[in-house]
């Protein structure tokens, strides 16, 4: 079967096993669902919970609950006790009638909340157990065939799960017994790139059970009850790939495992697998926030999804190795415009880049339209030591800009946090240092290392914080200011500072660090957590209110994207001077403004002024930080040179074509005329 865009969403649904007491999850399920636009769930009925108290009032909530929001289909198991897989808390008895029986009273319970019913056949898998040694699996045939016609009397369609492609001889096998007479579907397992898949294309795998299904004349559909891809690779933009391979197969119907990223300590997860391959098939973190493939789907659908795959495969390296500037987080809001500036300069340049920040994807198109085979991308992370070291062993130079940017992300996921930022940065310098020649690397650090600056004497003169010493005002921090790291998001950017610092002490590579203030412009999509000046816009031109963590009156020295790229390039281009050194990087005493100026501005600019809400403090937050870039000034002659008010012009009117809600606030005018 194969259709359009549309066609392909609508075949399109998730697995996810619910557990008495799961109500929140459930929930979060449904909402999830929702947003991807997905109508159709398959869910396990646990032969054991059933027969409880306790799971006559989960079955009671989960069924009704499920079927107002999503097409369900319940999965029965009938999986042979000496598996274990779900010994547990699902496997009925051997009697075949007693899975009928059992079907029979789940259907006059809960029949009216779905139509079809799957009858899980997981003995089909000899990875699991041979059934070709075991003569009781004819009983279980038997208990399929039974079900079977009982479910078609009763008035449900049903599926004959877990046709695994291991072995496609139990499809044939049962059907000599006239199993097949009463089904009217049959559901194929495979999980590509983890432990079953022998590289058979999903559509090689339909075409053998539909041979069958021929053979012995039966016209049953064809779906796909089960199937992923893990991403402990950390390679989420395979799962695209993976995806489009099944919806591409002559089935009527996909189920995605699973909405929610497999987790050993659910309970609704435990016993299914056995290590980390098997643990990341889902479309969402662990921490709940979405893999590249659930929003590609929530931003539109199965299109979107394809286009982003056509993106990868268009931007993808081609040809022998060749040099290339190397940037990681390249299609990030800095990389993007860094980028921009070195192919506009007529240098090859590849983006690494995993594509996790939403937007991203955006900043790459927009590079590969504007400078075509310049623009190369390795969609990749950090945490994947394999292709990482591949995109350094060709680089001439590199900018290390790949990270995980947020305080709270941090807090909230301090092994997260320290893997991205602490043991990527580590990767990439091994790969660096074990180069005959190890390119230039300059590499992107943070003010935060310097923490809360305790111990600096501040005011508040009612309307910002600043320092009590009016020559430390004027002039801002330095580079001999102690180091102390607050926070986990302050320990794994200052620790991976100190490590580049270290191997240009010890093996004598090439690098510098840039501590960098707050930078804003074109190509940044910011979030509460991260990019403040472009969410202050976002959130105005949107008409939405503004949430301010402490009292507002907290300053920044913000740096304007272009002075940011003219520092990357200037330390490049001084690398002798600058080599083993770290520097602080920002607007300066002259672009000091604190939230509530910001908003001030953005008001006047735009003539609106949003709503605003104040919150606690968050941990390691500054009330004041302004860079003293003196030093990078003299070792390169670099200066900020876009002041305020322009620079948020320039963002402005960037966002306001993607973020004004009407097409009458989209003729909202920003002032074009500010001075630099």
């Amino acid at each position: 079967m194969t259709g359009g865009p549309s066609a392909a969403s609508d075949r399109l649904g998730v697995v996810e096993w619910l557990r008495p007491g799961e109500h929140e999850r459930a929930e979060r399920l449904l909402e999830g669902l929702q947003r991807l636009g997905i109508r159709h769930l398959r869910t396990g009925i646990s032969w054991a919970e059933a027969h409880t108290a306790a799971g006559h009032d989960w079955y009671d909530w989960l069924i009704p609950r499920l079927a107002r929001e999503v097409e369900v289909l319940p999965c029965v198991c009938y999986t042979p006790p000496s598996i274990g897989i779900m010994e547990k808390s699902s496997a009925p008895p051997r009697d075949p009638k007693g899975y009928a029986d059992f079907l029979d009273v789940l259907v006059t319970r809960h029949g009216r909340h779905f139509d079809w019913v799957e009858l899980w056949n997981e003995p089909n898998n000899i990875n699991d157990w041979d059934w070709r040694l075991d003569p009781c699996w004819l009983t279980f045939a038997k208990m399929a065939g039974g079900a079977a016609y009982w479910m078609q009397r009763r008035g449900k369609k049903t599926v004959l799960g877990g046709m695994c492609p291991t072995d496609p001889n139990w499809l044939a096998a049962i059907a000599q017994l006239g199993v097949l007479d009463h089904i009217d579907a049959v559901g194929l397992h495979d999980f590509p790139g983890t432990w079953q898949h022998d590289g058979t294309g999903w559509a090689d795998l339909a075409a053998q059970v539909r041979r069958v299904l021929a053979h012995y004349g039966k016209d049953c559909a064809i779906w796909t009850t089960e199937t992923g891809y893990s991403t402990w690779r950390r390679d989420e933009a395979r799962q695209l790939d993976h995806l489009l391979d099944a919806l591409a197969a002559p089935v009527d119907r996909v189920y995605w495992y699973a909405y929610a990223d497999l987790d050993p300590e659910l309970p609704s997860q435990e016993g299914f697998h056995v290590d980390e391959r098997h643990y990341h098939f889902g479309l969402i973190h662990h921490d709940r926030t979405p893999k590249l493939l659930a929003r590609a789907l929530e931003d539109g659908g199965v299109d979107e999804v394809r286009r982003i795959a056509q993106l990868r495969r268009r931007t993808a390296p081609a040809g022998p190795p060749r040099r290339r500037t190397v940037i990681t987080g390249g299609a990030g809001f800095v990389g993007a415009n860094l980028a921009d500036r070195l192919a506009g300069a007529g240098q090859d340049v590849l983006i690494y880049d995993n594509l996790s920040r939403p937007g991203v994807e955006e900043n790459l198109a927009w590079l590969a339209d504007r400078h075509g085979a310049r623009i190369a991308a390795e969609i990749a992370d950090v945490r994947d030591p394999y292709t990482l070291k591949a995109a350094v062993a060709h680089a001439d130079r590199l900018y290390h800009l790949a990270a995980q940017v947020a305080v709270t992300t941090s807090v909230a996921d301090p092994v997260f946090d320290f893997e991205v930022n602490l043991r990527g940065t580590m990767t990439l310098l091994d790969a660096v240092r074990r180069r005959a020649d190890p390119p230039p690397l300059v590499f992107a650090s943070t003010n935060k290392v310097y923490g809360a600056l305790a111990g600096v004497e501040l005011v508040d003169d009612g309307s910002r914080h600043g320092p009590a010493d009016p020559e430390f005002a004027a002039r801002g921090i330095a580079e001999d200011r102690p180091l102390d790291f607050y926070s986990p998001y302050g320990c794994s950017k200052g620790g991976a500072d100190q490590y580049v610092l270290d191997h240009a002490r010890i093996y004598g590579l090439p690098a510098a660090v840039l501590r960098f203030s707050c930078l804003y412009g074109p190509r940044q999509f910011g979030t509460e957590d991260q990019g403040w000046v472009a969410h202050f816009l976002i959130r105005t031109l949107r008409g939405e209110p503004i949430t301010l963590f402490g009292d507002g009156r907290q300053v920044r020295d913000v740096l304007f994207v272009d002075d940011a790229v003219d520092a990357f390039l200037a330390a490049r281009a001084e690398a002798p001077r600058v080599r083993g050194r770290a520097f602080n990087i920002g607007g300066g005493p002259a672009n000091a403004v604190s939230l509530l100026d910001c908003l001030d501005l953005i008001a006047r600019l735009t003539g609106r002024r949003p709503e605003v809400a104040l919150a606690p403090w968050r941990p390691g937050d500054q009330r004041w930080y302004v860079s003293d870039t003196r030093a990078f000034g003299a070792a390169t002659g670099w200066r900020a040179r876009v002041g305020v008010e322009a620079g948020i012009a320039r963002l402005a009117a960037w966002l306001i074509d993607r973020f004004a809600p009407s097409p009458a606030a989209t003729a909202t005018a920003v002032r074009e005329d500010v001075p630099a």
